[in-house]
């Protein structure tokens, strides 16, 4: 009897903290506040920046900067149009290219972004650039973070121990927060999930691109660099957190003409 009704509460308890995607409409796990996602994101990223080597390249630097911008402008304009103002205020826009030759970029929640120098040597244009800041933007629009947050939060602490957990999770966020950001996480449950996320965002990054004026075409010119870059494109994307390289082309193939189609490009 105790297990059904705790069976019960947490069925009422996931159901009530479900959400939408914006522009996918996916529905979403979110047990975790905007708030305290916030505060974990921060500190995350204050921890990273404390080591970080911000770049002396200037004019990748104000590249970085001025195409940012341009996203970030892009991605409030479509909140706004789409009823969701409330959550512009979450955004407190920052970039940042820095040094290292790493290939890689991230958005934190709230709109913390940050650029390797080692992807910018595979970009050969602003366009290319919008497809880099326009997918990890849309990490943030999707709120990933929190769903990763939330389903981790469901794994680590099981069902029972869940609603005590959620009266205060402040200590759990941020231990949470280490994880996700860590990209510590499960073959069998977590990885799968995240190349999901990477899917997504992919998508919603082409329509902040060309909700931003930037030519879609470059999303596919880059990451066939990509590609060729990693030596990914045959590889399985079983124990990878990324879709491969060869899928991911396939979906930007069919969903770039699906978004010129409804929003205004070059």
């Amino acid at each position: 009897m105790k297990n059904n009704v705790l069976f019960l509460l947490l069925i009422a308890l996931l159901l009530s903290s479900c959400g939408s995607v914006p522009i996918t409409g996916r529905k979403q796990l979110n047990l975790v506040s905007d708030a305290e996602v916030l505060q974990a994101s921060l500190t995350q990223y204050a921890s990273f920046m404390k080591t970080a080597k911000i770049s002396t390249q200037t004019v990748k630097s104000e590249q970085v900067t001025r195409v940012g911008r341009k996203i970030a402008a892009a991605t409030e304009a479509y909140l706004n149009y789409v009823g969701l103002s409330n959550e512009v205020k979450n955004f407190q826009w920052e970039f940042n290219l820095v040094k290292d030759n790493q290939i890689n970029a991230f958005c934190m929640p709230g709109g913390k972004i940050v650029v390797y120098e080692g992807i910018m040597n595979l970009i050969s244009s602003d366009d290319e650039l919008a497809t880099v800041l326009g997918h990890e933007v849309a990490h943030a629009v999707a709120k990933h973070s929190n769903e990763r947050m939330s389903q981790q939060l469901l794994a680590q602490y099981g069902a029972q121990a869940l609603g005590s957990i959620l009266q205060n999770q402040t200590a759990q966020t941020q231990q949470i927060a280490q994880q996700v950001y860590g990209l510590g996480a499960n073959y069998a449950v977590m990885l799968p999930f995240s190349r999901k996320h990477e899917m997504e965002a992919d998508d919603m990054g082409l329509v902040l691109m060309a909700i931003a004026g930037y030519n879609l075409d470059a999303a596919l010119t880059f990451w066939q660099k990509m590609a060729a870059s990693s030596g990914n494109s045959g590889k399985s994307d079983i124990a990878s957190t990324h879709p491969s390289d060869a899928k991911r082309i396939a979906n930007l193939q069919k969903k770039i003409p699906e978004v010129k189609k409804q929003y205004a490009t070059k």
